[in-house]
């Protein structure tokens, strides 16, 4: 017996030495105390032993400065923890990296940061609150520091937790591979630029049951490096709102982006567009399927653009030549803007002689307020997205405005094939349900205005 009692003794130990509490290792759990030195000697042990648990306890409340993920080392909020940023600057180091895109440096500083660690996850009902309100960050106070940054990483996982009020973007994965983002739960609106979860020149990654309310985009794939591809990415059973964008494919692109989906997911009350897709940096981008998707509140719920701009704060200043953006299907998609104004248009737009090629929308259902007059209907020289019409700014709607369509309108597109589509006008609309301008290779069939075969 004593034998016994003796094993399982060792048993126990061996199964919870791999749990390693944050009080342990000197972690106050007061929101007070600056706990970073204790929550890093956690992951440092966890890790050089072999990897396990790090624990932040159910009610504690831990304050963080930055501290550094490792291999094999689970974060683990209990259901009624948090971790808590500090509310001063000067506890978020400076080796962490940078953020990518032009004129904007003082998002560079994070919370939670890891570099070339493999097999790591946070994990846990609990919350990570980056503190990021105003009166703690902004970019005159020194700056304002992104939550999670991860770079060069193998084998992530983030389950369960919330992540809210950081004080610039909640997520940056930078060049990672194999990454499973599943029933999370983003709020971000106290700050500015709330981005959800941005992945930048990475690959197998899988992003379902989760929900985002963001004052900037919710999701982004985007390449700042040429010989970092965004591809094999799926993103599912999703709910999103925003202050801006739902999901934005590019924008930073200078590598290529390829094999995406996206299925199952509803947008609601978002300010700017749904669907926001846009090359410029010289990738090319293709091999795309959106399907299942329900929009309330969502102008412009597809929003396409191909053009020359720089983004990234590493671009070469030369713009670099358009390439290809081609093979995207649309399908089984009811979009109700009933509430919104006559600018609620699907929008798809190439360049002269640089198409977008190879569109399908099938099985679309789009409910629109109306109100588009004559003088709409007879809108012609659609401003192009060129440098003289952007500045220094991005594609944005705004740099063009109200479009001569009540449903969707075209440009510079070669290969586009729409069938079975209703656009329902709430209120009396001049405008054709769909426009095309220079569209190459195209095929409509059974379209429907207001329940009526056109």
């Amino acid at each position: 017996m004593k034998k016994i009692a003796f094993f399982l003794l060792l048993l126990s130990s061996s199964i919870y030495a791999k749990d390693y509490n944050v009080l342990t290792f000197g972690a106050k759990g007061d929101g007070e105390t600056i706990d970073t030195q204790a929550v890093q000697r956690a992951i440092d042990l966890c890790s050089g032993e072999g990897g396990g648990r790090v624990i932040i306890p159910a009610g504690k409340k831990v304050m963080i400065g930055t501290i550094y993920l490792k291999d094999f080392v689970t974060l683990y909020l209990e259901n009624g923890a948090v971790l808590l940023g500090s509310p001063n600057y000067a506890d978020y180091t400076t080796d962490t990296h940078k953020n990518t895109y032009k004129n904007e440096p003082h998002m560079d500083r994070c919370l939670i940061f890891a570099r070339d660690a493999k097999s790591f996850s946070i994990e846990g009902k609990g919350t990570i609150d980056a503190n990021g309100h105003p009166k703690n960050f902004t970019k005159e106070k020194g700056g304002r520091p992104m939550m999670l940054r991860f770079m060069n990483c193998n084998d992530i996982s983030v389950r369960d937790v919330t992540l809210i009020n950081p004080a610039a973007w909640t997520s940056a994965w930078l060049y990672c591979n194999e990454i499973v983002v599943d029933g999370i739960k983003i709020i971000s609106r106290v700050n500015h630029n709330g981005d959800g979860l941005d992945f930048d020149g990475c690959t197998n990654v899988r992003v379902s049951n989760s929900s985002f309310d963001t004052s900037d985009d919710s999701i982004c794939l985007q390449t700042s490096r040429p010989d970092k591809p965004c591809k094999d990415i799926t993103i599912t059973n999703c709910v999103f709102t925003s202050k801006w964008a739902a999901m934005r494919f590019g924008l930073a692109s200078r590598g290529d982006f390829e094999s995406v989906t996206v299925s199952n997911c509803t947008f609601h009350d978002i300010l700017d567009s749904g669907l926001k897709i846009q090359m410029n940096e010289g990738g090319t981008m293709k091999n795309m399927i959106f399907s299942n998707i329900v929009m309330k509140n969502v102008p412009r719920p597809i929003f396409m653009t191909f053009c020359q701009q720089r983004a990234g704060v590493d671009s070469p200043e030369q713009l670099a030549p358009m390439k290809a953006m081609q093979g995207f299907i649309f399908e089984n998609i009811i979009v109700d803007n009933r509430e919104l104004d006559k600018n609620s248009v699907l929008f798809l737009t190439g360049m002269p002689n640089h198409y977008i090629q190879d569109i399908q929308l099938k099985n679309i259902q789009i409910t629109v307020s109306g109100g588009g007059t004559k003088g709409d209907a007879a809108l012609k020289n659609i401003k192009e997205f060129t440098l003289e019409t952007l500045g220094d700014w991005w594609p944005e709607f705004s740099k063009v405005g109200t479009l001569p369509a009540s449903g969707i309108y075209a440009r510079h597109i070669d290969g586009l094939f729409i069938e079975n589509v209703s656009v329902n006008t709430i209120s009396k609309d001049e405008r054709l349900p769909i426009v095309f301008d220079d569209v190459l290779n195209s095929e409509i069939e059974s379209v429907f205005l207001n329940r009526k075969k056109q």
